[in-house]
């Protein structure tokens, strides 16, 4: 696992056997980020269920002003942690160590807004749907902001929930990507 592009284009990131991720293959970030592209610069990102934090990192290193990092187990956020220091991007980073639902209440009442979201929970958990809600009641997604949520292709996803949209979806193998936005 590396970092793709940006100012820290080919960093090797931590990834540790047995811990519960499921990393996004490099494939599929090089994807997403050609999509987003140059909305990323200068965005406020927010990683939901960041994992290794990876896709964080290359938010940041593609430009990103800030990134948040939701990730509850403790052996991931030590990975975060550490990859955040490899790569030195630890200053534009923060770290919640608590469920996402906990997160976004607590980033609500903070009034904070992120550009863009991203979201890659457990497959087949069913929890994009109450996330996105969640995201929705709590107001945390800018104006003209962007929610990307990281499945299984056998994940079956609305094609709306409250206020957000579903207007793209692309598959890598086993993995898909759905954009939403405000409608």
């Amino acid at each position: 696992m590396r970092v793709i592009a940006g100012v820290v284009k080919g960093r090797r990131l931590k990834a540790p056997k047995g811990l519960k991720t499921r990393p996004t293959s490099d494939r599929t970030k090089e994807s997403l980020f050609n999509i987003i592209g140059s909305r990323i610069v200068n965005a406020k990102f927010l990683d939901l269920y960041a994992g290794t934090g990876a896709i964080s990192i290359e938010a940041i290193s593609r430009g990103a002003e800030r990134s948040v990092l939701v990730e509850n187990d403790p052996r991931a956020i030590k990975v975060i942690r550490e990859n955040l220091q490899l790569t030195g991007l630890d200053d534009y980073a923060e770290i919640l160590s608590q469920s996402v639902e906990s997160a976004i209440k607590s980033l609500s009442v903070k009034d904070m807004t992120f550009d863009i979201i991203f979201m890659d929970p457990p497959y087949l958990k069913g929890l994009i749907e109450p996330c996105l809600t969640e995201i929705n009641k709590g107001k945390v997604l800018a104006s003209g902001g962007l929610i990307i949520a990281e499945s299984s292709k056998l994940d079956v996803l609305p094609e709306s929930v409250g206020s957000f949209r579903l207007f793209r979806k692309e598959k890598y193998g086993d993995t898909v990507l759905s954009f939403y936005q405000e409608s």
